[in-house]
């Protein structure tokens, strides 16, 4: 690559890294999040970049004629939110394509990661309840059992939310969350306003289920990043795991 000052060698650095921080975050895939970082640095007349991403950390380097600046960051907490890996995607071909300078992308990326959640926690409750009772549906259950599911699903999703704000971890936040669907459901069958008591739990899991995270790890290891996709996958795992020794504890109980 041409010469560049060290001041903007780390300002690239820094753009990248908080780009593919952002993304990684916010339920990405490692190979999207290492090629928007490859792009963004050779819109920037960097050549030579070598990115390494994990679920749980970053590590990029640049090359050129001085000495190869590195840097790694930590990934803590990860989420689901694909409308800001969307204007992450947007920035990065904005600066592919010349529009933006560095530190209109610093200044613009710096905006998406504070803005805090896309729908506040009640629609994601709300949603989560909807989701559940068409998912009863889908698989075959009865109208009658459609509330019980509502509101096993809506609940289950709100504990799960909240034990992981209390406890940082999340095995145990979902294992909780699938206790409450599970004696949500018993209690009703027990009243008499639900009939089929595993169509109700099956539907009022599926919120839980990690979805995005065994599409990712999948894709993922169908790319080559087999660390990352082996990762992703014993995540899912345990998550799955939990959801179902939630429930297996409320049977064995009841």
């Amino acid at each position: 690559m041409d010469y560049l000052s060290k001041e903007k060698t780390y300002e690239i650095i820094e753009v990248c890294l908080l780009a593919g921080r952002i993304m990684l975050k916010n339920g990405a895939e490692t190979y999207r999040v290492e090629d928007t970082m490859t792009r963004i640095a050779k819109a920037y007349g960097v050549e030579d970049s070598d990115s390494f991403v994990t679920p749980t950390g970053i590590i990029f380097s640049l090359e050129g004629r001085e000495p190869t600046k590195t840097k790694l960051i930590r990934i803590i907490d990860r989420t689901t939110n694909l409308e800001k890996v969307l204007k992450v995607n947007d920035i990065s071909r904005k600066i592919s394509s010349g529009y933006i300078s560095l530190q209109e992308a610093y200044l613009l990326l710096k905006e998406i990661d504070k803005e805090g959640p896309t729908y506040t926690i009640w629609v994601q409750v709300v949603a989560a309840a909807i989701a559940s009772g068409c998912f009863l549906i889908m698989f075959q259950g009865i109208w009658n059992d459609f509330l019980a599911a509502v509101i096993a699903g809506g609940a289950g999703f709100l504990c799960s939310v909240y034990f992981h704000r209390v406890v940082q971890i999340k095995f145990f936040a979902e294992f909780l969350a699938s206790v409450l669907v599970g004696l949500i459901a018993f209690g009703a069958v027990f009243l008499g306003f639900g009939v089929e008591i595993d169509k109700i739990i099956i539907g009022s899991v599926m919120p839980l289920v990690p979805g995005l995270l065994i599409t990712n790890a999948v894709r993922d290891l169908m790319a080559g990043h087999l660390v990352s996709g082996i990762s992703k996958g014993a995540e899912a795992f345990l998550t799955a795991f939990a959801i179902g020794s939630g429930i297996a504890v409320v049977f064995v109980v009841f």
